[in-house]
């Protein structure tokens, strides 16, 4: 667990949690730049896992939320992560709170007010583990409806996206040969690094095609691979991985507007755009299929109920249900192929079975008179030795 939140800071005395704010509407743009000990004010409804994975590694102090960390619309998981890890969750504080907290300022929290020096500037509701508990039982009876409004989006996405779905149009050239070939795909969903540590094995028997999608490209990296293909926003990468001679490809809006691309391209990285409305996750599984991948291993993609209709899931990107249809069998969880290619024999098991084939080979030996020749052979080549060394130092 986090120790950040739970460490009382105190400004001249006042209670609270005390940091540097870091304000913006959008929370990709505000994930970039904070940093440990800041208090972060942002404006997300239904808080999602991978915006509080990202708040939980950057051991921030206390989060702001001008709006409900849970709408009721579905469970989502992001403010039950944050909170366990003893970061402070102030939400419903409303939109205004964006306007008075000056970026760089320091802010204070305590009690679900949110201060300015001594004025406030806001007051929500501070959430604990028992006031999500209830809110998520609340938000379970939503779901059917945003299963619906999930279906609705898939059609529509279909219909406006049914060529790059069907018959793979739009999608990029790659330089990697990817044809007949295993792909492993790394995202960086929640235990995403572990799980690639115990792909090991796997990685080093049957030397897949590695892509890499945003900051999954920079755990190959960090974890001594080279990624061969990297599927993603240039500015969530890290120099060093964009530098590694991976193909880029970044994805694009439907207008061209490819985020990220200036810095590749100041870089001196030749890169590829993918107009596209899916998520890069969904871009990556469509790049190996489309340039004919045998098999696709998938890390860090989340696949329960309640994952699949988090933030970026469901209304933004219904591409990711079309998209693993789309790859049938040919799609399997990293945590499936692991277990699978754990080997069966263990190492002590194979040590017992070397010992017991010596053992009978010098039985066998001992009662036939060829092990008596050997025996004897053996023993005037020890002698010589001996007689050697001995010359040496006479």
């Amino acid at each position: 667990m986090k120790l950040t939140g739970l460490l009382p800071r105190s400004n001249h005395g006042r209670p609270g949690i005390t940091g540097v704010a870091r304000v913006d509407r959008r929370t990709g743009d505000l994930l970039r730049r904070v940093s440990a000990g800041e208090v972060v004010v942002l404006d997300q409804v239904d808080l999602d896992r991978a915006t509080a994975d990202a708040l939980v590694d950057a051991e921030v102090a206390a989060v702001v939320n001008a709006a409900p960390s849970i709408s009721g619309r579905f469970p989502n998981l992001g403010p039950e992560i944050i909170v366990a890890a003893g970061i402070v969750l102030v939400d419903g504080v409303g939109p205004e709170v964006l306007r008075a907290v000056k970026e760089g300022s320091r802010l204070r929290v305590h009690e679900g007010g949110v201060f300015v020096g001594e004025k406030e500037v806001g007051r929500g509701t501070e959430q604990t583990i028992e006031s999500i508990a209830d809110l998520m039982i609340e938000a379970k009876a939503g779901m059917s409806a945003q299963l619906e409004a999930f279906s609705a989006n898939t059609i529509e996405f279909l219909r406006r996206e049914r060529t790059l779905i069907l018959d793979g149009v739009g999608v990029p050239e790659l330089h990697a040969n990817l044809q007949h070939r295993q792909v492993l795909i790394v995202a960086p969903g929640h235990g995403h690094a572990e799980d690639l540590r115990k792909l090991k094995q796997y990685i080093a028997e049957h030397r897949p095609v590695l892509v890499g999608v945003d900051a999954g490209a920079d755990t190959l990296h960090d974890s001594g691979y080279k990624p061969d293909v990297i599927v993603g926003d240039p500015d969530r990468l890290s120099t060093e991985t964009l530098r590694s001679g991976a193909e880029v490809v970044v994805p694009a809006h439907m207008d061209g507007h490819a985020p990220g691309l200036e810095r590749v391209q100041d870089l001196g990285i030749g890169a590829v755009t993918f107009p596209a409305s899916g998520n890069a996750e969904d871009l990556a599984l469509l790049l190996a299929d489309t340039h004919g991948a045998s098999l696709v291993v998938t890390i860090g993609f989340q696949a329960t109920l309640s994952e699949f209709l988090d933030r970026g899931r469901s209304g933004s990107n219904p591409s990711t249900f079309l998209t693993r249809l789309k790859l049938g069998s040919k799609i399997v969880d990293g945590k499936v192929v692991a277990a699978l290619h754990r080997s069966r024999v263990s190492l002590g098991a194979v040590v017992v079975l070397v010992l017991a084939a010596l053992v009978a080979v010098a039985v066998a030996l001992a009662v036939s008179g060829v092990g008596v020749a050997y025996a004897g052979w053996a023993a005037d080549t020890w002698n010589s030795f001996v007689t050697w060394i001995e010359g040496l130092f006479s």
